[in-house]
């Protein structure tokens, strides 16, 4: 029996056309798959236009609408291919891990770092794949195809600004690579256990501050008046400067345990955080409470602190220990 696949457009540099004032999205879906050829895959495929911008553009409430669609349509088809712009398709990718968790159905996202339009473009190749992809047995869950590679959703990141090698799967192998239409699995992808959840809030009370040499810690009380929640890109393995962290203290100390949550992460790409290495994060782990995003992504950690603080009722302890749940490869932490 022919697969369904149900194409979810959203604009991007796939639906692209060049204008006056440089590319902008403009194709439709039915348009996208006028323009891909002959793929010899045996499915059906519907398409659908939810939005058409640039992903410069994207929000979390586009998160919310993408999922949104996933669950209207998700009984019937067999599997979505949401055509996406590079430059926030893996902080998208990491959202729907967490707002569509343990589905059966794999939901794809893919885009191309050239127009779908022009005559040498990577586009058709990379909705091929992904099409291809999402009509396997063993493909569930939410993922990133680009390039041959098959990445979950939760590792992907942006390494590459204009090359057609654009993403990387981040402390994390793989999931699969696809060369002229044949699959190559590297790590086995069960089928859920669970029956697949769909969550509809995201919070966005999160905050990002990477930390730079000689910081002021005058910007912190103002922050914490706005969000609930700053993410620190620290140096290294981890750390938070002596100046810095008396502040941090005395603004989580301040409040109830909880209210205000402190994420350590790193400002480098490859094998995460590990705050207790080094002195300078013992005194972080002796002064406040904190989480610490071990070897998971800027984008998943920004998504999955969204989808936390937007579940309501939730404890401090609570809040940690769904933190550190794996969901969809984003976290190993130490043992």
């Amino acid at each position: 029996m022919k697969k369904k696949i149900l194409l979810i457009a959203t604009g991007g540099t796939i639906a692209s056309l060049p204008t006056e004032n440089g590319l902008a999205p403009a194709l439709t879906s039915g348009e996208l798959l006028a323009y891909a050829p002959d793929m010899r895959i045996p499915c059906e495929i519907d398409s659908i236009q939810i939005c058409s911008i640039d992903s410069t553009d994207v929000t979390p409430e586009i998160w919310l609408l993408i999922a949104r669609t996933v669950e209207q349509h998700y009984e019937n088809y067999d599997g979505f291919v949401i055509c996406h712009g590079t430059d926030t398709m893996a902080y998208s990718a990491s959202a729907l891990s967490y707002l569509i968790q343990d589905s059966a159905k794999p939901i794809v996202f893919t885009g191309a770092q050239k127009p779908i339009s022009m005559e040498i473009t990577d586009a058709k190749t990379n909705l091929r794949d992904s099409i291809l992809y999402a009509c396997q047995e063993d493909s569930h869950g939410v993922s990133l195809v680009f390039d041959g590679k098959v990445i979950a959703g939760t590792r992907a990141k942006k390494v590459n600004s204009k090359s057609y090698h654009a993403f990387a799967s981040i402390n994390y192998p793989e999931l699969a690579v696809i060369r002229d239409e044949r699959m190559i699995r590297y790590i086995p992808v069960p089928a859920p256990a669970k029956p697949v959840t769909f969550y509809h809030n995201m919070k966005e009370s999160v905050f990002l501050l990477k930390l730079t040499p000689g910081m002021s810690a005058d910007i912190l009380s103002a922050i914490f008046e706005k969000y609930d929640c700053i993410i620190l890109e620290s140096f290294g393995v981890g750390g938070i400067p002596h100046g810095l962290l008396d502040e941090f203290y005395r603004i989580l100390h301040s409040c109830p345990a909880g209210e205000k949550i402190v994420v350590m992460t790193t400002q480098v790409v490859g094998e995460g955080s590990d705050v207790g290495i080094y002195e300078v994060g013992q005194r972080v782990k002796q002064s406040i409470d904190c989480l610490e995003a071990y070897d998971m992504t800027l984008e998943s950690v920004f998504a999955k602190m969204m989808w936390l603080l937007a579940i309501p009722g939730l404890t401090w302890e609570e809040r940690k220990e769904r933190f550190y749940q794996t969901i969809n490869y984003d976290i190993a932490p130490p043992m």
